[in-house]
């Protein structure tokens, strides 16, 4: 399938949208914003729950909504599964009979799979009223890949749940993301949810695309940086597991043809995708290679841009360098204004980061070194 394709114009209120984006055909898209951005509106035009003034809607070559000729097809003919913030389960049915609640053509095979990719086997007697708050979500996700969708939209699905029961379906969509093939719009504004499970992320602010791309690239954004909290101020990659250390337990990660890191061990093959969150405070920079340290990942760097206290009035260091370590590859470092006095640092040049700590999510395992 070819990728979601999402052009349109519409007011909704005192909101005046002018969507154009074009996103992948796989994976988890995380459509992140301020509560009143225009999230939500989003995946309602896509999902035929509103209409918009003008525009193109396309799931590669199925066409949804076509205003230059007249075209919109409505909801019920999309094909597009919806999990909201509530689970809506029909409380006279048991866990089955709502999960196969719109399966026009059912298939064992594919039945099995869901539930057991979503645990459910223990469920499936059982009423609504006598499951938990994840237990439902669960549920509701089963019910909506069992009508077999083009597209999968998830409206801030953890929202309604307490910590506990967070961290009870979050490794569910993980596992989602991973193994269904189709396009998955996720709507939230948890910064947290975001990093463990979004692939792309698209930031939408008043009803206007403010960036979007892989998560890496839009994590060192300058869009992102009021969305993170001081202490999290941080720089995103995806790497490829390359290389086990068995006498140290340690992981050897390429972040770019040149540049890698050593990481507590991961237990995954090698050429497996990884995913590494650096704290800024957690980078310093020198201007020569130290030769004898206890710090194991030094990389070589050049800075980019330089954000003072003055254009990131919440950040509490004075300045905040962004390095670069290959071409779209960029890390953030934080020092102290003396500091960057001292060392005379400034843009085009090169130096050296020290990371000091390292953070891996790897299939539900966070692991720190």
């Amino acid at each position: 399938m070819t990728s979601l394709y999402i052009q349109y114009k519409q007011t909704l209120g005192n909101t005046d949208f002018d969507i154009s984006i074009t996103l992948p055909s796989s994976g988890i898209t995380a459509i992140f914003g301020r509560s009143g951005a225009g999230k939500t509106s989003l995946i309602n035009a896509v999902a035929g729950l509103t209409k918009p003034k003008s525009g193109r809607i396309s799931i590669g070559s199925h066409l949804l909504f076509d205003s230059s000729n007249g075209f919109y097809l409505p909801t019920h003919q999309r094909n597009i599964g919806y999990v909201f913030q509530d689970a809506r389960l029909f409380p006279h049915y048991k866990v089955k009979g709502n999960l196969l609640y719109g399966v026009r053509d059912f298939n064992q095979d594919y039945f099995g799979k869901m539930v057991d990719m979503l645990s459910l086997q223990h469920l499936l007697t059982r009423y609504p009223s006598e499951l938990s708050g994840g237990e439902k979500q669960r549920v509701a996700i089963g019910r909506a890949l069992l009508s077999e969708p083009d597209l999968l939209l998830m409206d801030e699905p953890l929202a309604s749940l307490d910590i506990p029961r967070k961290r009870e379906v979050m490794p569910f969509l993980e596992r989602l993301a991973a193994q269904v093939e189709i396009p998955i719009l996720y709507v939230s504004h948890s910064v947290q949810e975001v990093l463990r499970l979004a692939h792309y992320l698209v930031i939408i602010d008043q009803g206007h695309v403010a960036t979007s791309g892989p998560i890496q690239k839009v994590w060192a954004s300058k869009e992102m940086r009021p969305w993170l909290e001081d202490q999290e101020q941080s720089s995103l990659f995806v790497g490829q597991l390359v290389e086990q250390c068995e006498t140290y337990q340690l992981s050897k990660v390429m972040l770019t043809a040149e540049q890698y890191l050593w990481v507590q061990k991961i237990g995954s093959a090698n050429n497996s995708s990884v995913r590494i969150q650096i704290r800024a405070n957690d980078v310093s920079i020198v201007l020569s290679k130290p030769k004898q340290t206890s710090i194991r990942n030094i990389l070589q760097a050049k800075i980019c841009s330089v954000v003072s206290g003055s254009d990131h009035s919440t950040y509490r260091f004075n300045v905040l360098v962004k390095l670069q370590l290959g071409q779209d590859c960029f890390l953030w470092a934080a020092v102290t204004r003396w500091a960057f006095d001292e060392l005379k640092l400034e843009e085009g040049q090169q130096v050296f980061a020290q990371i000091k700590g390292v953070s891996v999510t790897q299939n539900d395992i966070a692991l720190n070194h």
